[in-house]
């Protein structure tokens, strides 16, 4: 008999669809090599790339800077795709409420104005205020987000390269213990002449029987 709070297995299908794709990048990211300075580096300033209007060009942006600053080119990569086609309309609209209200602009800019990419484009191409607004909201929140992205990576990578040298340390014990040879146990005899110092195992014999 079924119970009533079991996931179905569609919905359950589903939900590993729509997972699956960010364990494997959370993966993929612990596996980048560097220091994990320069990775939380690198993470944080895709982060602040990402959260500019000139989405498109971020990866543009971010991977050369990262290499000019000697920071981790493939971590910031990957950051700048925390925005993307499903979380532009949300990271923009309030991108743009944040620089807007400080800016002082009054036009009204609602979901719907933003509601898939070719709209964002338009809206950027055609509306160049739009920009600037969306420029200090960016810098303003990207910065924040970009400390605390900085601060996780820097303890996600430095722990899981830390578990991964521990590991090694470990095989390389086992590998060695296996190696050694086994030292063979000498005679109780011979023992006793090398610890007397006479050569002539001969001297310590006992006297024949008469």
């Amino acid at each position: 008999m079924m119970k009533k709070n079991s996931t179905p297995p569609q919905a359950a299908s589903t939900e590993n669809r729509l997972l699956a794709p960010l364990v494997r990048t959370y993966e993929r990211f612990l596996k980048i090599r560097g220091k994990p300075r320069e990775i939380a580096l690198g993470f944080a300033l895709g982060l602040f790339v990402g959260m500019t209007p000139f989405i498109g060009l971020h990866t543009v942006m971010a991977v050369p800077l990262a290499a000019l600053l000697k920071w981790n080119k493939i971590s910031a990569a990957v950051a700048v795709w925390f925005t993307n086609a499903a979380t532009a309309p949300f990271i923009y609209s309030i991108t743009y409420i944040v620089g807007a209200h400080i800016a002082g602009i009054k036009k009204v800019f609602s979901w719907k104005d933003i509601e898939s990419l070719s709209a964002v484009y338009h809206l950027i191409l055609h509306t160049p205020e739009i920009i600037w607004a969306m420029v200090i909201g960016g810098v303003l929140l990207g910065l924040p987000l970009a400390v605390a992205g900085y601060y996780l990576a820097f303890f996600v990578v430095g722990r899981y390269q830390e578990k991964i040298k521990i590991k090694r340390k470990e095989s390389k014990k086992r590998r060695s213990r296996k190696r050694k040879p086994r030292k063979r146990s000498v005679p109780a005899t011979i023992k006793e002449v090398l610890s007397t110092g006479n050569t002539n195992p001969s001297s310590h014999q006992e006297p024949p029987l008469k």
